[in-house]
Formats: structure tokens, C-alpha cells, sequence
């Protein structure tokens, strides 16, 4: 009777902690969302459905919305949200892998003398997809921060507030928008010579409507909600080539979520990017015909190669992760085995 008693203590103590650790697993995560729109946007609706979708791997996802991608950034570093859904201008500083697929020209390709853009979707797509495979899921988690889903946000065109911005030569001396918490968008203004101006998601768009800039890169996303068309007036135009292939990435802190959530909430994900990609075409399709400019075929290889020098340089520097641009330089050989940089071992 004594032995049985002494244990009573032991017993108690075992029964408090399982309960303790039931109530931790039983708590809400809550998860900013980054979306132009709040909570009305695309991105905050999509998020709705995979709130849903994740409460049978035992998650119970509470999402806040946000219009300022910086403070919904600060607040998941600061531990106020469990997680992230945010561009990867912002997610980057968490996993630089995925990151890196947003790099300038890494989707992009040139094939019989032109640039498609649904084969950048395509490129992006194939290394999505690898990452969210068996294969690649490790290189998604880095220490406690795990990306749980990546899908495309559209491909980031040139806006120019006059049409005689239409090659490589005459960006020279042009002002720039640049997100200055983005140092591949400085390195790439400056090596164009090109003045870059500091601005970010906020207020580039002023920056480019009340012509403090010449030229801004964005999405077809972004025309309606942020009145690009304002900047672009009766002169400008947009360049119909991809400088890269924006994503938004759900980044979560793993240590809060159930076990092996971030590899099924990347294959939920996965599911979604044809759902994402059709919002991105109809975005694009939505700009009227006459505001796009195509460029010359030499023009656009003129493009892709300084593109692809940038994207090495900065890989030296650290700005882009190697692992993500050699993989990204498979899918594209893939794609378009006869380009020249196929030939080339050392390129990215």
C-alpha cells in the first residue's frame, strides 16, 4: 500500500504533463496573411480554404490579414504569429532556397527567337513541385522556420512611363523603383546604369503614378488595385517579358504546428497552383491589349543573358541560394535543350 501511494505523485505529475502537452498541441496557430487587398483579396480567400483543408492534419489556423507586408513580416520575426504568407521579398530572410526561385531571369527562357511566358510558369511549377517531393522537402526547413506552400503570383513585367524605354541600352540613367530591403533589385538597376529610387510594396506604385520613377517591376496583379495605369498614361507601356516569376511562400514555425504538417501543406499547395495560376492569366488578360509592348527577339535574348550574368554575380554575393538556380537551370534545359547556356556546366 505504501509502494502504490509513492507512486500517486509520480502518476499525477506524468497525467499533468500529458495534459499540458494535449492543450499546447490543442492551441490555435494563428497566421499573418499578406494580401493588396486584406481580407478581401485572392490570396486571404485561398488561405480561407487551406485553413479548412488543414484542420484534418490537426491544425486550427486563425488567419489576420495585413496590407503592409513588412508588419506582417515583423510580427511573425516577433513570434506574434505562428506563421507567415507573404512574397518572397519577405519570406526569403527565412529560407533562402525557396527564396531563390524568385530570382531575376531564373524562369525565364528564350525559344525559336521568343519569350513565352507560359514556360516560366512551367519552370517555376517543375521546381515547386520538387520541393514539396520527398526529395526536396529538406531543404524547405531551416532551423525552426519551415515553408509550407508555394504558389505563383505572376510573372513581374517592366512598367515604363514612355514607349522608347524598349531595350537594354535605354534603361541607362532611367530612375527605378527598388525595394530596399532587396538587394539583388539594387545590384540588378545599377548594372544596367539605371538610378535606382528606394521604395517598397507600399508605395512603389505612388512612386510610379506621380512619376517620381521611370519604370517599375510588377505583376499584372497589381495594375487594377495599385492604378498602375495612372503611371503609365498615354505613353507608357508595358514590357511583355518576364524579369522573374514572383511567388507568395507560407512560411511557418514548425515547433508550433503538427508534426509532418509543412510536407502535406506543400502538397496541399501544390494542388493549388493550377487554382493560383488561372488568377495570374486572368489578371494578365485583364490589361487591355494596347498598354503591352513586345520587345525584339534580339532584345529578349539581350535580356536573358544579362539577367543570367546578374543571377551568378549575386549568387557569389549570397543574394540567391545555388542550389535553387542549378536546379532551376535543369528544368529550363529541359525545356529548351538547344539554348547555348545548357552548354555551359558553370552557368546558373
Amino acid at each position: 500500500m505504501i509502494t502504490k501511494l509513492s507512486r500517486l505523485p509520480v502518476a499525477l505529475a506524468a497525467a499533468a504533463l500529458m495534459v499540458a502537452a494535449g492543450t499546447a498541441n490543442a492551441a490555435k496557430q494563428k497566421v499573418c496573411v499578406y494580401d493588396v487587398l486584406g481580407a478581401g483579396g485572392d490570396v486571404f480567400n485561398m488561405s480561407k480554404d487551406w485553413v479548412l483543408a488543414s484542420a484534418k492534419d490537426g491544425a486550427d489556423i486563425e488567419l489576420k490579414a495585413y496590407t503592409d507586408e513588412r508588419v506582417a513580416s515583423e510580427d511573425f520575426k516577433t513570434g506574434q504569429c505562428d506563421g507567415l504568407v507573404a512574397t518572397s521579398f519577405r519570406t526569403r530572410q527565412f529560407n533562402g532556397i525557396a527564396g531563390s526561385i524568385d530570382a531575376l531571369g531564373a524562369a525565364s527562357l528564350v525559344k525559336d527567337g521568343k519569350v513565352n511566358i507560359s514556360d516560366a510558369y512551367d519552370v517555376v511549377k517543375t521546381t515547386v513541385q520538387y520541393y514539396a517531393s520527398d526529395k526536396g522537402s529538406p531543404q524547405m526547413v531551416r532551423d525552426k522556420f519551415e515553408v509550407a506552400g508555394i504558389i505563383p503570383f505572376g510573372a513581374a513585367f517592366l512598367f515604363v512611363n514612355d514607349r522608347s524605354i524598349n531595350s537594354v541600352e535605354k534603361l541607362a540613367g532611367k530612375k527605378i523603383a527598388v525595394f530596399d530591403y532587396d538587394k539583388a533589385q539594387g545590384t540588378m538597376v545599377q548594372k544596367v546604369g539605371a538610378q535606382p529610387v528606394s521604395a517598397d510594396i507600399t508605395n512603389f506604385a505612388t512612386k510610379f503614378n506621380n512619376g517620381s520613377v521611370d519604370i517599375v517591376a510588377a505583376p499584372a496583379a497589381a495594375y487594377k488595385p495599385l492604378e498602375l495605369f495612372k503611371g503609365l498614361g498615354t505613353k507608357g507601356a508595358i514590357v511583355r517579358f518576364p524579369v522573374a516569376v514572383l511567388t507568395y511562400q507560407f512560411v511557418i514555425n514548425k515547433d508550433k504546428f503538427p508534426a509532418d504538417f509543412g510536407k502535406k501543406s506543400r502538397n496541399y499547395w501544390l494542388t493549388q497552383y493550377p487554382r493560383a495560376l488561372k488568377l495570374v492569366e486572368t489578371a494578365e488578360k485583364g490589361i487591355p491589349a494596347d498598354k503591352w509592348m513586345d520587345i525584339p527577339a534580339a532584345d529578349s535574348v539581350k535580356y536573358t543573358v544579362l539577367l543570367r550574368e546578374s543571377r551568378a554575380s549575386m549568387a557569389q554575393s549570397k543574394l540567391y541560394e545555388e542550389d535553387t538556380l542549378k536546379l532551376m537551370k535543369k528544368v529550363r534545359c529541359k525545356l529548351n535543350p538547344g539554348d547555348p547556356e545548357c552548354a555551359d556546366p558553370a552557368g546558373l
